[in-house]
């Protein structure tokens, strides 16, 4: 199964420390069909502008799964409505993307994950149809304790 053209079913509930710990991570209806949104809306416009590959480090995860990683009680990944991307194979920066998804997708949230001003780590974005909010933020630790600025 398939939860758009270039994101299968196994990659979207893919969790290691789901594995680990013997964690059910498996999507309900809603969920699923939540994941297939903004995989269309968001991911696929955004992959064919990067002409290649892009990892998927997290989408959908389990309130349990999510709780076991210190995942925000609130997090948009628990309603596969969030995803987690990484330039691993070099098409473009995560800074590219950042800035990509800002100017051109309708997106909820966007947030730059740690990083420098150059490049984050890693970005997340999410989609909630018919409510985005279009919410940019840049996530930093600070004295150990991870912040959310918006920038």
């Amino acid at each position: 199964m398939r939860i758009s053209k270039n994101i299968t079913y196994k990659e979207a509930i893919h969790s290691n420390t789901a594995k680990r710990l013997g964690i059910d991570n498996t999507p309900n209806d809603q969920q699923i069909a939540n994941m297939k949104v903004i995989a269309e809306k968001v991911f696929e416009p955004l992959r064919q502008w990067v002409g290649g590959p892009i990892k998927v480090t997290s989408f959908f995860r389990s309130v349990e799964t999510n709780k076991a990683i210190g995942g925000s009680s609130r997090s948009q990944h628990c309603l596969g409505c969030a995803l987690d991307l990484d330039d691993v194979f070099g098409y473009k920066t995560n800074a590219e993307m950042f800035y990509y998804i800002k100017e051109y997708i309708d997106f909820d949230q966007l947030i730059w994950e740690f990083g420098d001003d150059n490049n984050p780590n890693w970005i997340h974005v999410s989609y909630v149809e018919d409510n985005n909010r279009g919410r940019v933020l840049k996530a930093e630790k600070i004295d150990g304790k991870t912040n959310y600025r918006v920038i």
